[in-house]
């Protein structure tokens, strides 16, 4: 009887994490589709803030309409998990990237952003393909350069607004970094800590590929 309920418990806790997997999983698929979508009918890039509202939207929007964004940010959570302390990692990401917004709006030049992200994806994308071979150190560096790049591109259209703006804006974009960075962490730890690549491997090889692609195509239009 005792082995019994162990072995119902086991597979009920294992139905709940499949579960859980599933919605994060869902989540970031659909806002990966909006980030498709948004590309395909030319969705404004660079628009304008004239309220706290408005800023504060187009702060939880900036990160999703962006695939080339989108997608290093569910790179960085999938990576964060193989560490037991990297939700440290995708907040360092998260704050490099508030970072990069404060740089950009006291016009402090940072060269190159549009290479530098794409660079940065396809990082991303051969660090995934490989993640039992993750160094803590060297994830956050790469990090934290993204962020800072990702934050000085998304500020193009906070430039030059008040401070209440600004405040609101950083405040939707933190969120929706957090949320996206810690699904897609969930999404490893769920997977197995640490054992990413012993249990889908053709799947996160496939997903690491997908990465470097499309940081190879937004590095060629960057470079023309």
């Amino acid at each position: 009887m005792f082995k019994t309920k162990l072995s119902e418990s086991c597979a009920c806790g294992e139905l709940k994490t499949s579960k859980f997997m599933d919605r994060h999983i869902g989540a970031i698929a659909t806002l990966i589709l909006i980030s498709l979508l948004s590309s395909l009918s030319g969705t404004p890039f660079e628009h304008s803030i004239s309220n706290a509202w408005e800023a504060f939207v187009w702060g939880l929007a900036d990160p999703v309409i962006s695939l080339n964004c989108l997608v290093g940010i569910v790179a960085i959570g999938l990576l964060s998990s193989v560490f037991v302390r990297g939700a440290a990692i995708a907040g360092c990401f998260v704050f490099a990237t508030v970072l990069g917004i404060v740089i950009h709006i006291f016009q402090l030049n940072l060269p190159g952003t549009e290479i530098a992200i794409a660079i940065s994806t396809i990082v991303f994308g051969t660090m995934l393909m490989m993640p039992n071979q993750l160094n803590f150190l060297v994830l956050a560096l790469v990090g934290i350069s993204a962020g800072l790049f990702q934050g000085y591109a998304n500020a193009e259209s906070i430039v030059g607004a008040g401070m209440i703006l600004v405040v609101a804006y950083i405040l939707g974009i933190t969120l929706t970094l957090f949320a996206v960075a810690m699904s897609a962490r969930e999404i490893g730890i769920a997977m197995g800590m640490g054992e990413i690549n012993r249990i889908l491997p053709w799947k996160i090889s496939l997903a690491g590929f997908a990465l470097c692609a499309i940081g190879i195509v937004f590095l060629s239009n960057s470079l023309i």
